[in-house]
């Protein structure tokens, strides 16, 4: 193997390590997980967008990840896609603590 190309893996654990490269890929989860059940559902963005009540480039800016879905418009899509939205709430670290 030529020394300059390395295993998607192994790019893939560098990056890992990378805390603004996790919080991008996590802030794009969403967008995937959309593109994900539309495809296994067999469906066109326009198809989509039927079913949401909406226009398919409203749906292609979902997808692209590019700035948060709206929980409102995500739950829709998610109806659409015979899906539900959960929402969690993690602590950024542990400097703060709940207290009694």
């Amino acid at each position: 193997m030529d020394e300059r190309f390395i295993s998607l893996e192994e790019w893939e654990a560098e990056r890992l390590q990378d805390p603004e490269f996790v919080a991008a890929l996590a802030a794009r989860e969403p967008a995937y997980q959309v593109v994900r059940l539309r495809i296994l559902r067999g469906l066109t963005q326009k198809q989509l967008a039927e079913l949401v009540g909406t226009r398919q480039s409203s749906i292609a800016r979902l997808e692209s990840g590019a700035t948060p879905p709206n929980l409102s418009f995500l739950s829709k899509v998610a109806a659409a896609l015979g899906a539900r939205v959960e929402v969690h709430l993690s602590p950024i670290d542990d400097a703060f603590s709940l207290r009694a």
